[in-house]
Parts: structure tokens; sequence; C-alpha cells
């Protein structure tokens, strides 16, 4: 039974989210905003969390438009849809995180991407979004 007391190699953290991703495909508001209030959700990183803490830490990177100055912060249903041109690193962030997020940077954000390259974006305010993440889980 020595055997048992090892476990296998940990799994890899799956950096996508199947509820988003089929919100998206539906293009259904309600539905990304209960996929984002109880999943977890892509973001591109300029640096990386630590490596054995995936969900943890690192730099979110949003992008500011050179002409208007206006920012927006991508979000992605899974981390293959994030465009090359991106930094290459992602995390995977909580419901939590997203609303903490968003309330802190209210006044700097001015939209926010889901899915920007496909392969169903949509665009929302990250009043809209917050407003979803508020409501809680009580539609029925």
């Amino acid at each position: 039974m020595a055997g048992s007391k090892r476990s296998k190699p940990a799994q890899p953290v799956e950096f996508r989210s199947q509820a988003l991703a089929e919100a998206l495909e539906r293009q259904d508001m309600a539905a990304v905003a209960l996929a984002l209030r109880n999943g977890n959700t892509v973001v591109p990183l300029i640096k990386p969390g630590p490596r054995d803490r995936p969900l943890d830490g690192g730099e979110v990177w949003t992008y500011r438009d050179a002409k208007t100055g206006e920012v927006a912060l991508l979000l992605f249903s899974d981390a293959q849809h994030k465009p090359a041109n991106l930094p290459p690193a992602v995390g995977l962030q909580s419901p939590a995180w997203l609303k903490s997020f968003l309330t802190r940077y209210r006044a700097t954000i001015t939209t926010v991407f889901l899915d920007i390259a496909g392969p169903h974006p949509m665009q929302a305010s990250p009043d809209e979004l917050l407003k979803a993440l508020e409501l809680g889980s009580t539609e029925g």
C-alpha cells in the first residue's frame, strides 16, 4: 500500500470556462452573467503568478487605445481563444476577483471584451458586469 500514499501528479489547471463559452455562443447576456458569477474567467497576464498556484496572483494585462486612452479588460472563455499578439501568460480568476477588479478600476476601464477574437465575441461595460456579478444566483 506504499503506492497509495503517493498521489498522482496534480492535474493541470484547465484554463477555460465551458459555461461561459456556451453563453457566448448563444450571445445570451443573462447566461454570460451566470457563468461569470459561478465560474472562473481566463485573463491575459503581463506577469504570471506562482507556477504552483496558477489561480493566485499575476498582473492582469489591459489594453489601452493609443488614440483615445480608453482602457479595455479582455476576458476569455478559453485560453486558446486569446490572440497570439497578447502577452503569452494567462490566469484563471474567480468571480470574487472579477468583481473586486472591476470595482477597483471602474473609473479606468471603459469596456470589457469577452473572447474579443471569437469565436463568439461580446462586449459589456464594467457597470453591466458588476450588476450581473452582484445579482447573485437568485434567478430562476
